[in-house]
């Protein structure tokens, strides 16, 4: 559970996106990570105090539909759907950039096809496959991030690579100051922070099949929670402190150029690769989850029931080959339009992870709000501050999708939302009316 929830939430974000934020925020951007990491803080403790106290598979679609309504958990269902299939989107987009350090001619969409087709074959083989490959993609990870954060450690202490030169704290506030862009290159950033953290709520997929939730839920919460914000804003830190921010450039991953700034090339060669076997873990973890979605729509009926068939080896399938098309369209994004994919394709991903987000805080509240109306005492593990710490979500997610607003790029977003909710709306009063005539 811990591992595939790290899995899900470090990715590109982190590794790529990362790189995005510094060019536009400088060292501000620590401070939209840590407002992120407090967002997901508040959000897990509210997760996982519902999922102790009434573990459910399908999770947080679930307590939409038991706390705020069934329309809400039929679209909040769907739309954490249509998250893990533009993820591995962009997912797969990164890898065809990462790519470029390696063959700089290489057409962005070939990588991308490639790794689809990868992983479509690992999950296909077993589940027990995808479990293995993701717990080693997710070691990688996190072994290369510890091992940036003690070279770093290294470089400022000794001075011993041409970084060392230039290696001092003062780079949060020398080259610009702590906020080089102003507020609007902070307030830009936000979204960058956001969708580096969409993800980690995987934990509450799993969270119905957990034996002994009582115990197992509380722990997974806990680690994965400081786990990820000391690995986002340790590595962010060092980043920004073994070099000035302006040395670092959008479109090429941050942990790479940090290593090649110090000479170290067959180092930068090897951070690449980590970065990338990161975006496949990534992918590979979302493609699990928007199978397993749904699989799980066609078995509640808010999807066809063919979707509900599995292997003899109890894969789901036909689910796991429309996800698998689906995810596809990325693949014919980045042929058409390589130089906006990614930076499209996270504003929709960041999109559609705010509605979730704002309805695990929306079905805590309530969740609450049913305890104390039944007189039933508050669960051991549980969300503190609550419902201010709600409201403190529900603030940043409004924030954010104003954000998304302010370039062209990143509106797409918006547009696509839209459009969704509008869909779905529709897709649910006729299938409901249709489910009375019938």
């Amino acid at each position: 559970m811990q591992m595939m929830s790290v899995g899900m939430a470090i990715g590109v974000g982190l590794f790529l996106g990362s790189g995005r934020g510094i060019h536009i925020a400088g060292p501000a951007l620590l401070i939209a990570y840590a407002l992120a990491g407090a967002v997901v803080y508040c959000l897990m403790r509210g997760l996982g105090e519902m999922a102790v106290h009434s573990p459910h598979a399908g999770s947080f679609s679930e307590y939409a539909r038991i706390h705020v309504s069934p329309f809400a958990g039929f679209v909040t269902g769907w739309t954490y759907w249509l998250q893990c299939i533009v993820g591995p989107m962009a997912e797969l987009t990164a890898s065809g950039v990462y790519m470029h350090y390696w063959y700089p001619d290489l057409p962005q969409w070939v990588p991308a096809l490639i790794g689809l087709i990868l992983l479509f074959g690992v999950h296909w083989v077993s589940v027990r496959m995808f479990g293995e490959s993701e717990f080693w993609f997710a070691l990688i990870k996190i072994i290369a991030i510890v091992g940036l954060i003690l070279f770093g450690a290294v470089i400022i202490i000794t001075g011993v690579t041409a970084l060392g030169h230039g290696a001092n704290l003062s780079n949060l506030w020398t080259s610009g100051g702590f906020f080089p862009n102003g507020g609007h290159g902070f307030f830009l950033t936000l979204q960058i922070a956001v969708f580096a953290f969409i993800g980690v709520e995987m934990l509450g997929i799993t969270a119905g099949e957990a034996a002994h939730p009582e115990r197992t839920i509380p722990k997974a919460v806990g680690n994965v929670i400081w786990r990820i914000i000391v690995f986002y804003i340790g590595a962010l830190f060092i980043l920004m402190v073994v070099q000035p921010w302006t040395r670092y450039t959008a479109d090429v991953s941050p942990f790479v150029s940090v290593f090649s700034g110090a000479g170290l090339a067959g180092a930068a060669g090897i951070m690449n690769f980590v970065v990338l076997t990161s975006a496949l873990s990534s992918c590979n973890a979302n493609m699990f989850s928007a199978s397993r979605l749904l699989y799980g729509l066609a078995s509640a009926g808010s999807a066809p029931r063919a979707l509900h068939h599995t292997t003899r080896r109890r894969v789901p399938g036909r689910a796991l080959t429309v996800t698998t098309l689906a995810v596809g369209a990325g693949v014919l994004f980045n042929y058409l339009a390589p130089a906006h994919a990614f930076i499209t394709l996270t504003s929709v991903v960041s999109a559609s992870g705010l509605w979730t987000w704002s309805m695990i805080a929306f079905s805590h509240m309530r969740f609450r709000r049913r305890l104390a109306l039944e007189g039933a005492p508050l669960p051991v593990f549980r969300l503190p501050g609550a419902p201010w710490t709600n409201i403190f979500v529900v603030a940043m997610v409004v924030i954010v999708l104003v954000s998304l607003a302010f370039e062209s790029d990143t509106r797409v977003g918006l547009y696509t939302g839209a459009v969704w909710f509008a869909l779905l709306t529709i897709v649910y009063v006729v299938r409901r009316r249709v489910a009375r005539v019938w």
